[in-house]
């Protein structure tokens, strides 16, 4: 019996190892009991990415469902989260199911579950689903016919991406995106955000559009070390910005016309600037611990409220569905903005951004130089140290200890533990060190005017912790 635990964004698990069919059918048990529980006639939202047997596993998981009285609304071939999210909205469901495992390795799928507001299930549901699940799979879904359900009536096909498409029609001027002078590109790292894109920019140009569940062997998460080909593409091709989604979809990358990559600290600022200087919108940001200090200081100097919260978009959905929320944002390139559902969606930011520059004429450099101008100029970094779990547990209790009084040259003027240890040197240069929860990696991360000053200071840690 596989003990199967939800982690930060749902439970993850090698294919045909402990992510099987019959495990994916003790989730659907629990998910379905969950649902009867909690509701008259429950419906569900259900889906799958671009990963090897998304369409065996997805029509697993509606059998369960069905098969335990909840009506199943189920998209025909792949989809992104963000498609879900919005089509547990739309179709009034109670619960959204994603088969997929995000930017995991190729060799992982996974099953996410989404609240009926759009957004990630809040931490107590979840934990509620988690204990239901049964230790063996009591559905004989194999003699079951999806055939039948479909007759029946008890699962139903829905166009989630044509819904989607539509949405983002009514919320952009995509004329003005697509008429503009500037080129723009996409890299859907072979994700599920390809069709929608195609669709939503025909101009664009476009790399890893195509089906490959293998993803060329890389992870298909958008950042730097993953997405050298598309820098390069964009820097030899005349291309203005680039825009890469991980394998959902709901996560952005972006890159401006000389191939430099712009972490997900510079685009919160870029959409905060955007929404409120150039659209005249208000509301509380919201971002998680992780994330750059400037963030709070553009936010002071628009005169809005700012809070930070734990590593976790679900801690950023809950605020965002009680609560004016602006734009909630997390370190790992996952960003929600008002107007949307409360989930994050990198193509969203995309075309938010590339509107941005095509309304404006402005040029993605002449964008951030702006934003500098508010906060001044800054770099970012994150490294993860491959270290076993009684060095990762030890270092961390030094850390509780208070044992880190400098690192190297750089000396600590005061720590904040909101979710991790945070060290700050001065208050626009800070070092953060936190465990990852699922494996034996211990995550460094830094901030400072210079690139330079970034490494340096996360060469210190290293020497200093390990």
């Amino acid at each position: 019996m596989t003990k199967i635990k939800f982690g930060t964004d749902g439970w993850r698990a090698i294919i045909a190892k402990e992510y099987t069919t019959d495990n994916v059918a003790r989730v659907s048990i629990a998910v379905a009991d969950w649902l009867n529980e909690n509701n008259e006639n429950p419906s569900v939202v259900i889906g799958h990415d671009c990963r090897f047997a998304g369409e065996l596993f997805t029509e697993t998981a509606a059998k369960v469902l069905a098969a335990k009285g909840v009506v199943v609304k189920m998209a025909k071939g792949f989809v992104s989260t963000p498609m879900v999210s919005l089509g547990v909205v739309n179709e009034k469901a109670n619960l959204g199911v994603v088969i997929t495992a995000s930017h995991n390795p190729p060799s992982y799928n996974g099953y996410k579950l989404k609240g009926d507001f759009g957004g990630p299930l809040l931490a107590a549901d979840i934990t509620a689903v988690e204990t239901k699940i049964p230790d063996i799979n009591s559905v004989d879904y194999s003699a079951i016919s999806l055939e039948d359900l479909v007759a029946e009536g008890k699962v139903i096909y829905v166009d989630l991406e044509d819904a989607y498409c539509k949405h983002a029609e009514n919320n952009f001027d995509l004329d003005a995106i697509n008429n503009s002078d500037m080129n723009f590109a996409y890299d859907a790292m072979f994700g599920s955000g390809m069709n929608a894109v195609k669709r939503l920019l025909p101009s664009a140009t476009l790399l890893h559009c195509g089906d490959n569940p293998g993803f060329l062997g890389i992870s298909p998460e958008p950042i730097h070390r993953n997405l050298q080909e598309f820098s390069d593409l964009i820097k030899n091709n005349n291309l203005d910005c680039g825009l890469a989604t991980d394998g959902d979809a709901d996560r952005i990358g972006l890159y401006d016309s000389k191939g430099n990559f712009v972490d997900s600290h510079h685009i919160i600022l870029l959409l905060i600037h955007y929404m409120v200087k150039y659209k005249g919108m208000k509301g509380k940001v919201v971002t998680a611990f992780s994330c750059s200090v400037k963030v709070e200081q553009m936010c002071k100097h628009y005169g809005l409220e700012q809070e930070t919260v734990q590593i976790g978009f679900k801690h950023i959905a809950g605020k965002m569905i009680s609560e004016n929320v602006l734009l909630g944002g997390e370190e790992s390139g996952g960003i929600a903005t008002t107007g949307h559902i409360p989930e994050r969606d990198g193509i969203w930011m995309g075309l938010i951004l590339f509107e941005f520059m095509a309304k404006s004429g402005k040029s993605l450099e002449d964008l951030v130089a702006e934003v500098y101008d508010i906060v001044g100029e800054f770099a970012f970094e994150r490294i993860d140290l491959k270290i076993d779990n009684d060095t990762k547990h030890s270092i961390i209790e030094d850390c509780k200890a208070g044992k880190f009084t400098k690192f190297g040259k750089y000396e600590v003027e005061r720590v904040e533990t909101t979710d991790g240890f945070k060290f700050f040197f001065d208050e626009d240069t800070w070092l953060m060190i936190r465990p990852s929860g699922t494996e034996p990696v211990l995550r460094t991360y830094a901030e400072a005017k210079t690139q330079e000053k970034v490494f340096d200071i996360l060469a210190d840690c290293k020497a200093t912790i390990l």
